[in-house]
């Protein structure tokens, strides 16, 4: 048996007491099964939207269009949303119509890969039609069915392939990798937001040298860099803390990637670009501490970018002792 939250209780039992079969799924219960605590609930139902509606006080009709109602309840927000199959993916990212209605394996039939394709039954069954509880075990992410027709139907899948084995410390099982990379040109129809967000979590993940598959498999392109290979991306990301800007200037150093490329706030943009700028606001040595060492005017401007450059090769250094000492000896040089 599984603890689940009592808000999340209190949704299944009056969604069943109204008539309706309701099961958590998806992303909830791959992290109950990891013994991690799931921190969204998603809950599918044979209850149409209208009904789930009519059954809770507070609800959001977050996309109707997909029979996805939020309600809220006890402090906790679920995403409630009825058994659908969705029907034809002409732009390669988004169906063309959702038929309700549906089983519950159909609505699971329809999810991208097998760990995120199972459900928690009333008394604490793991449904589990496509194998998602043994790819868990063998620490694989598969796509549901044929991966040609999954990244078809839906282009973001390829990159959420990546980002989850990243995420979960998985490998992408053989047949799904060899259809990600023959259909990478399909990237052309996601956003470039969404292919920011993933790339973003594979790099924030336990293992950001996975990002490399972006590059393998073409979803991503790289020109005039180094050669990219897990393994040198696995030496980038050492001792890099896990923030958006160390860990994206360390892939783009690494790969030659152009973070221009995607849409970027303009803060990334210059870590990446421009870590100096970045590196000046973190010395221990700071303005007060230069002038008191004779720096005034634009001679403190390169002390500091000269100081930076430094950090950014020896990070070690960043107190104010080794500071003091390398400002000095590039004043003997002539350097500053």
């Amino acid at each position: 048996m599984f603890s689940i939250p009592e808000p999340v209780a209190e949704c299944l039992a009056t969604l069943r007491r109204g008539g309706f079969a309701a099961y958590p799924v998806g992303g909830c219960v791959r992290d109950l099964l990891l013994g991690r605590d799931p921190g969204d609930w998603d809950i599918a139902t044979a209850a149409p939207p209208e009904a789930v509606m009519a059954l809770f006080e507070k609800t959001v009709p977050t996309g109707l269009k997909h029979g996805t109602v939020t309600v809220l309840l006890g402090g906790e927000s679920m995403e409630v949303t009825t058994f659908r199959a969705d029907v034809g993916y002409s732009d390669g990212r988004h169906p063309d119509a959702v038929v309700f209605g549906q089983s519950l394996e159909a609505d699971l039939a329809r999810r991208d890969f097998t760990v995120n394709a199972m459900a928690l039954g009333a008394d604490g069954e793991i449904i589990d039609p496509f194998g998602g509880r043994d790819d868990l075990a063998q620490k694989r992410v598969r796509a549901v069915g044929d991966p040609t027709v999954r990244f078809t139907e839906d282009a973001l899948r390829m990159f959420r392939a990546v980002r989850f084995a990243a995420q979960l410390s998985f490998e992408i099982e053989e047949g799904t990798l060899a259809a990600l990379a023959a259909l990478a040109g399909n990237a052309r129809h996601v956003s470039g937001e969404r292919i920011k967000v993933e790339v973003e979590k594979t790099l924030l993940s336990p293992m950001p040298h996975l990002a490399a598959l972006f590059l393998s498999t073409g979803l991503l392109t790289a020109s005039g860099g180094p050669t990219w290979t897990p393994e040198r991306l696995y030496a980038a990301f050492a001792d890099v803390p896990s923030e958006p800007g160390p860990r994206w200037r360390a892939f783009c150093l690494a790969t030659g990637f152009d973070i221009t490329s995607l849409p970027t706030e303009r803060r990334l943009r210059a870590a990446v670009l421009h870590p100096e700028r970045e590196a000046v606001r973190a010395l221990a040595l700071q303005a007060p501490d230069l002038m008191a060492l004779g720096f005034e005017g634009p001679a403190l401007g390169r002390a500091q970018l000269a100081l930076a450059q430094h950090i950014l090769e020896h990070p070690e250094t960043n107190n104010k002792e080794a500071l003091a000492t390398v400002v000095r000896d590039l004043q003997l040089r002539g350097q500053l």
